[in-house]
């Protein structure tokens, strides 16, 4: 979450109750996605198309379970306060270019000009493995990909990703086991292979200016650490499900080919995006011509991810109506710890509310020595693949692959997320911390 409005004026003083009653809405919303499988089930019990079915299934859309609680949270406020003026004023006061962002980057980077180059680029590097073509892909995407966003975002990263593995694994009838263990790893990648440089990863984001983090110490202390972790956690499950992914048949690309032209056009919207990814007014102007392009060159595109888009927008957005009231417990806690406790802790928190809020709230924190600084955004980026609102990506990949066959009609579970994500989550904290 991008909070450097606050930054700039001071603290604002919350009317007494308000902060507790967004901490409810909060471990409401938590809860809810725990459940949004049995949402899923008990919609299955109505007739299709009734009432009760649509109500239970939009339930059941894990992108819209806090968006959903941060709408109560304003009607809760202003119900507190007996008008909407604090409400508006609350929501007003908050940064949401993060949620903007995401939306904008996943549809551009969701097309098929785009998906088609990283695939290309992923194939041409599993070519030079001695392996099944299918073994040598899943390898290549699941620990390559990750660390390229460190240099096109991890939003884009992710998006990017979850596209090219749904056509190549999760729609190719793989077991449910290693469709899990597949999420799991994309996520926990995506959360470190980020931190090579300053400005990819949003939990480093909210950091680096202020400890004067550049892309050589992120490099030195975050970067080698975050490839090696990618690499041996991808070779890890790659051995263990070797025979299922070797079985895959491996197919080359369907479809009428695109223009390199066009190509090179989407990759440079692409590239303009996420370097006015501070400043929403100059990157919608971008997407807006970006659309124009699409519409022009329509027969080498596909449907635009719009809707999926516009949801983990809302997801976002609801993350940080509801994440910001949550610093009155959440700083204090930080600097209450210290050393290992502050890294194990930061994991652990990361499960339950974004980790760049986390770290944003202990840049808060007066003058927290270096081994602490470290501390609390390596742990940040480890726990950020345990749930769907530990990273910021996170939401985009559950979006894209919650359709996917290989996780049935009910979606995406969360508990399964988080049984997929501890193999890479514990070698991510062999690297980040036993090793340090």
């Amino acid at each position: 979450m991008d909070h450097r409005r606050r930054d700039k004026v001071a603290p604002m003083i919350y009317p007494p109750g308000m902060e507790q009653l967004a901490t409810a809405f909060f471990i409401l919303a938590v809860l809810h996605t725990f459940a949004v499988k049995q949402f899923a089930r008990w919609a299955h019990r109505y007739p299709q198309g009734s009432i009760p079915e649509n109500l239970l299934h939009f339930l059941a859309e894990t992108e819209v379970v806090f968006g959903l609680w941060a709408a109560a949270l304003f009607v809760g406020i202003a119900a507190w306060q007996g008008s909407f003026h604090d409400a508006i004023a609350y929501v007003e006061g908050l940064n949401f270019t993060e949620p903007k962002f995401v939306l904008v980057i996943m549809v551009v980077a969701a097309t098929r000009p785009v998906v088609r180059c990283a695939e290309a680029v992923i194939r041409a590097v599993a070519g030079l493995l001695p392996l099944h073509p299918s073994l040598a892909f899943y390898g290549t995407a699941l620990s390559l990909g990750p660390l390229l966003g460190s240099f096109v975002t991890e939003p884009a990263a992710m998006t990017l990703l979850a596209l090219v593995l749904k056509r190549r694994f999760f729609d190719r009838g793989i077991s449910r086991r290693l469709a899990y263990a597949t999420l799991g790893l994309l996520f926990v990648n995506v959360s470190v292979g980020g931190t090579l440089t300053h400005f990819a990863a949003p939990p480093v984001l909210m950091v680096a200016a202020k400890w004067n983090w550049d892309s050589l110490f992120m490099l030195t202390h975050f970067g080698w650490r975050a490839a090696a972790s990618c690499v041996v956690s991808t070779v890890l499950v790659a051995s263990w499900f070797r025979r299922e992914l070797s079985a895959l048949p491996f197919d080359e690309e369907s479809g009428p080919s695109v223009p390199g032209w066009l190509t090179a056009v989407h990759l440079g919207f692409l590239a303009l995006v996420v370097a006015f990814g501070h400043h929403p007014d100059v990157f919608f102007g971008i997407f807006v011509l970006f659309l124009g392009v699409v519409t022009a060159t329509r027969e080498y595109q596909e449907e635009l991810k719009l809707r999926e888009g516009l949801l983990v927008g809302f997801f976002l957005a609801g993350l940080v109506t509801l994440g910001s009231l949550q610093a009155y417990w959440l700083k204090p806690l930080i600097q209450s710890l210290n050393g290992s406790a502050l890294y194990f802790g930061a994991t652990a928190l990361t499960a339950i509310t974004d980790n760049a809020a986390l770290t944003y709230l202990g840049s808060l924190v007066e003058g927290l020595a270096p081994d602490l600084q470290y501390a609390l955004v390596a742990g940040a980026v480890t726990g950020g693949g345990l749930t769907v609102i530990a990273n910021a990506p996170n939401p985009a990949g559950v979006g894209i692959l919650q359709s996917a066959t290989a996780f049935g009609t009910e979606g995406i579970s969360p508990l399964g997320l988080l049984t997929g994500a501890l193999l890479p989550t514990a070698v991510a904290m062999g690297f980040f911390w036993l090793i340090h």
